[in-house]
């Protein structure tokens, strides 16, 4: 299964994120901003990164924006995910590096089943 690294500022989504890929068998850590979250992945690098917009100190999109620019995390699988839902929010996502963007809240089954794609555990 995945090592998963769930960056968000709420600790409340953060434990329901962790809940659901638990469930799924998925080893996960917790960031509660980006500048936290640049600091774990660049020592302990993870197989997908589920990242809110809006945090303190470092938001997603500037934090994705590091991960690109490092060559040694740069390819990790990144899905955003926000309570911002217009296409403007998406757009800025793809373009900071996310390679897809969840509205929050995210069912159960959903979050799951695009984890597995992310990671490559099942195709489409």
């Amino acid at each position: 299964m995945a090592r998963i690294l769930v960056v968000d500022d709420a600790a409340t989504v953060r434990s329901y994120h962790r809940m659901v890929l638990e469930q799924a068998g998925h080893e996960v850590s917790e960031a509660e901003n980006g500048l936290e979250a640049l600091e774990k992945v660049l020592r302990d690098p993870v197989d997908l990164l589920l990242v809110d917009i809006n945090m303190p100190k470092m938001d997603g999109y500037r934090f994705l924006r590091e991960v690109r620019r490092d060559e040694t995390i740069r390819a990790i699988p990144a899905v955003m995910i926000s309570t911002e839902a217009e296409d403007s929010d998406k757009e800025l996502a793809w373009h900071a590096g996310a390679n897809t963007y969840l509205v929050k809240p995210a069912k159960p089954e959903v979050l799951q089943r695009l984890v597995a794609l992310a990671t490559g555990e099942v195709t489409a």
